[in-house]
Parts: C-alpha cells; structure tokens; sequence
C-alpha cells in the first residue's frame, strides 16, 4: 500500500436490516454487500451500529458466550475478507474484562483498529449503560491516510466526541447508528449532524440501519452532509439500500460529490410504513407462517388487517368474524367488505353458544345480580379464545387490535381482545387510526403487497364507535369524544403536562381528572399487553414506565414545580375528524 495520502475515496453506506443474534446470517449479508460494494468501486464498507449481531441486543451483552461470538466473528471476518474494500463495522467488543459498543476498521486480513462508544445514552427505549462499559475519547482512524473520525450513534448527540476528533485532525465524520424511529426524529437527526458539521467545519457521513427489532423499528434515511451543511446524498427510507459515496480532497478538505437525493416519506405516510415494515419484520424475523386476526367490522381491525396485507401479502392473512346478539348487520356487512377487498381468507364463526353456555355456566354463582361489564368481558374472552384457539391450531400468529387511546384509559379486556403476539397500531391515538386509515385509501405504501384503492370501507370511517357488547352501546357513553380524548392523552402521555395547563387548552375540569384516573388505573393492563411498533416519542412499555401500584393523583390547584416546564413541548390541538370503530 503507498503512504501517499488517497486525494479520492469511494466509501459505500450500507443501509441494512440485521436480524438480532443471527451473527452468522448478518456476516452472509455483510459479504454480500462487500461483493457489490466491490463492483462498484469502492474502497470503504461501512455498515450500522452493532451491525454483526443486530441492535438493540439488549441484556444479550451481559451474556459473556454472546459478547465472546461477536469478537469472534469479526476477527474471523478480517481473516477471511480477500481483496476488496475495507470493513467498517459495528460490534460487541469485549477486552480486559470490559464490554463496549465498538466499530472495528478489518483491512488487510486483520482487524486494524478499534473505536468504543463514549456516550452510552440511558433514556427512552435505550438502556445501554445497563450492559456496555463507555470508551475512552477516540482518536481519528488512519485509513489510506486519510484521518477519519467514527463517533458512534449517541456520540453526535453533543459535541465533545466531534470536538475531540476535530482537534486531533480528523479529515472526515462517519457516524454508524442504530437510530429507531418516531414520528418527529428525521428532522432532529439532521439538524444535531448540521450542528456537529458546522462546529467541526467537517463532513458527516450518517448511516443508519432499517427494519423492525420487537417494539423499535428503524428507518434508514442514512445522509452524508458536506462541511458547508449541504446535502451531498439522502438515501431512501424503509428499505435497504447500498449508497457508494465518492470523495475528494480539495484545498478546503474533502468534499463528496452530489449523488442520489431520495425523497423520505412524511407524517401519515412515514407512520404508515412504520408499522407495515416493524409487523412484517416481528412476522418474519420469528419465522410465523401468517397471522390470523378478528375482523369486527370498526376502524382498527380494518387498519391492522390492511397493514398485514401490506407487510405479508393477502394469501397469509386470515381475518375472522365472531358475531354475537350485538353485532349488527352494518359491522357484519363491513367486515365482509373489507375482507373482500383486502383479498383476505375470511370465516365467519358466531360466539353464541359459547357465551350463552358461560352466561349458563355462572348463573348460580352471579345469583341475582344485574347484568353489567362482567356478561361483557365474557363475550370479548370468548372471542380472545377462539382466536387463540385457531391460532394454535394453524400455527399463524394472532394479530391483536387495540390503539393507543384504548389502552391508555383501560377500554380492552385483557385475556379477550388484548389478546395476540403483536400489535401493528399499538402506538396510535384512535384519531391517528383514522388518518392512517384514509392515507392508505388513497395510497399503496412503497413495498406494500396489498391492492390499491378503497381498502377500508367508506362507513367504517363515518360510523359511530362502539364495542357492540350491548344493545345501542357507543364509545361516548363513558370516553370523551376521541378528538377531546386524544388531546387530553397526548397532554398526560407524551408530554406530562401539568393539570391545570391542559384544563386552560379548553378541557372540563372533571373530564381531565377522570381521563388521568382512567391512565394510571390502567397501567396493569398495559403491563400485560401485546408488543406493538413504537412510532412516538413515547410509547408505553419502553418509554413510559410508571408503577402499577400508584396511589399518587396530580391536584388541579397544585402550584407547578420550578422549571416543571423547560422542558414541555407545546403540543398541537388533535384535529377533529369523522368518527368510528370500536372499543371492547
């Protein structure tokens, strides 16, 4: 190799989607993309954080037999590379009894150098002071005599990683993440890269992973911004995608040239692909044959079984049926509609002889006491069981159905319709239900295997909202209307607003102390639900963590702590829409 300085690199991107644990399927991968990175002339591979054993490995890491594998693969992987580019990659690097969340540069048949993550970021969904020890501040890596600077993921966040790798001459930033994505993120990702670049006065290249992982799903949109803050490349989002970026040295440092710029998807559409890609990924990446789902006739079974067409094809979704005395002509006549234009196999299994053998069953020992949620409940169980019960027997995973609204208040019953393995709209407000039901009317999703055109029928949007367990039953007879409910939830949940401050948006008193009661009584519920696609800023489970036993309620003339606001954001009033679906 000659130790004159390269004036000209050609760096690849590789934006891929690993499979957690599967080291040796993403080494296969890895190679793959070497070989086509190699035809294509580059001299430089990179791939995301954590790349060789998938991100987040979460407690994985405390493992010693799963840090030990990924040391293990890498340096097997530097032996076995033959001519070609360079690897950049991400991995578990344990050393002197130390775990880190590490990036090896493998050239030459030898792993060359080794950078540890400095900043372990511990909120949100990450964890990762738990399980990795923090790196020292690196220095630059010397490939082909250029000093390239590799801040991992977090350590762009602030500027003392940059700092540091600027001052010890670092010609060029290349940033691997494993960034998930929520609904706001791609503006802040840009913006902390356009802050890094114009403190340090040096490029950035920013590549992150795609593809669902449990929860968290990861959108890609990996960029490389030039010293002037410019956008040299944009590569696409919800895909996987290999971008050879091409350099140049010139009089004011190094420089890539313009190439593809591809245009991301945005709000309803970017939530959209979302959930398609993070339940296709749940689907996949554990190997289930085809989901099966209950199919009612509302809004948000509609939405998920569109989804599971989307992410699977219609031939692997079965949607079920399960009328009981309630159900009315409109839901049984919807539900068909819809299974028919989603191409699904559709069953239709009525419930009465379970319920009413229960109703039967129970009599002596309710005696003479009214009838009430508890004859409910049971109509959702049997339901939930049914389900279950041909999910077993065909070996497809149940899909369960609930939005975001219902579970913050407790509106689902837990062992009936809580019931399932995953849950596409888990993070979605009832409203959002319905703007995501409209957007997919009138789009195909990019990748998506379902039919274009009117998918949702027409009613299931306007129809008023009911759970359908009793005669003339509607979600209002106990919720606020859901456009009243979801700003009041938006207000507690993903901002933690203090009382008084959501009562002056225009909300009754009352309305707000009931709903508040409603979010902490249902944290139980919430504790044994489903896993679902995370798409905001806080979603329950990994975000918010609350206790169960919680006796603590706000009072509405409590003075507000000092500084209790710096930090809220102002959210926006959720906009009315047409109503519909259903609650149980």
């Amino acid at each position: 190799m000659s130790n004159t300085p390269a004036r000209s690199l050609s760096i690849a991107l590789a934006q891929l989607n690993p499979v957690l644990g599967d080291i040796a399927g993403n080494v296969a991968k890895l190679v793959r993309a070497r070989a086509d990175a190699a035809r294509q002339g580059a001299d430089l591979l990179v791939m995301p954080e954590l790349y060789v054993c998938g991100y987040p490995p979460e407690d994985l890491v405390r493992k010693p037999a799963f840090a030990a594998a990924c040391r293990a693969a890498v340096e097997q992987l530097a032996a076995d590379l033959g001519p070609g580019p360079a690897v950049l990659i991400g991995t578990v690097w344990p050393e002197n009894g130390k775990v880190y969340n590490a990036v090896a540069l493998l050239d030459e048949g030898k792993v060359a150098a080794v950078r540890m993550k400095v900043d372990l970021p511990n909120y949100g969904v990450f964890d990762e002071k738990r399980v990795f020890d923090a790196g020292p501040l690196p220095g630059p890596i010397n490939f082909r005599g250029v000093k390239i600077g590799v801040p991992i993921c977090e350590d762009i966040w602030t500027d003392e990683v940059t700092e540091c790798l600027a001052e010890c001459g670092a010609e060029i930033l290349i940033v691997p993440n494993g960034s998930p994505f929520d609904w706001k993120k791609s503006h802040v990702r840009l913006n902390i890269a356009v802050a890094r670049v114009t403190e340090t006065g040096l490029p950035l290249a920013y590549l992150n992973q795609t593809g669902g992982q449990d929860e968290l799903v990861f959108d890609g949109a990996s960029f490389v911004l030039n010293a002037d803050a410019s956008l040299a490349v944009q590569m696409p989002d919800w895909e996987e995608d290999i971008a050879v970026t091409h350099w140049e040295k010139t009089d004011d440092g190094w420089r890539c040239k313009t190439g593809p710029r591809a245009r991301l998807a945005e709000d309803d559409a970017a939530g959209y692909q979302a959930s398609v890609l993070g339940l296709r990924d749940y689907v996949e990446k554990n190997r289930f044959p085809s989901v099966v789902l209950g199919l009612s006739g509302g809004i948000d079974s509609a939405l998920v079984a569109a989804m599971a067409v989307d992410a699977l094809g219609p031939e692997r979704v079965h949607c079920v049926m399960l009328p009981y005395r309630y159900t009315s002509s409109d839901s049984l006549a919807d539900a068909a509609a819809c299974a028919k234009a989603l191409g699904v196999h559709y069953d239709t299994v009525p419930i009465a002889e379970a319920v009413d053998g229960f109703y039967h069953m129970l009599a002596p020992v309710f005696g003479n006491r009214a009838p009430d949620t508890t004859e409910e409940n049971i109509q959702s169980r049997v339901r939930g069981t049914t389900l279950m019960a041909i999910s077993n027997k065909n070996g497809s995973m149940l899909l369960t159905t609930g939005n975001k609204s219902e579970m913050s208040v407790g509106y689902a019953t837990i062992y009936g319709d809580m019931n399932g393995g995953f849950n596409p709209i888990k993070d979605l407000y009832k409203m959002e239900v319905y703007r995501l039901s409209s957007w997919r009317n009138a789009h195909v999703p990019r990748g998506g295997k379902g039919p274009a055109g009117i998918v949702i029928p027409e009613r299931i949007l306007t129809k008023a909202p009911s759970a359908e367990l009793r005669d003339n039953q509607t979600d209002q007879d106990s919720l606020p209307p859901y456009p009243v409910l979801d700003d009041i939830l938006n207000c507690l949940v993903e901002h933690e607003m203090p009382l008084p401050d959501i009562v002056a948006r225009g909300h009754a008193a009352e309305t707000v102390k009931k709903i508040e009661r409603l979010l902490y009584l249902a944290e139980y519920k919430r504790r044994q639900a489903a896993p679902g696609v995370k798409i905001s800023s806080r979603g329950f489970g990994r975000d918010r963590r609350y206790p169960i036993t919680n006796r603590f309620r706000e009072e509405l003339s409590a003075p507000k702590a000092e500084g209790a606001t710096a930090t809220q954001r102002t959210p926006q009033l959720v906009q009315p829409r047409a109503d519909g679906g259903e609650v149980s």
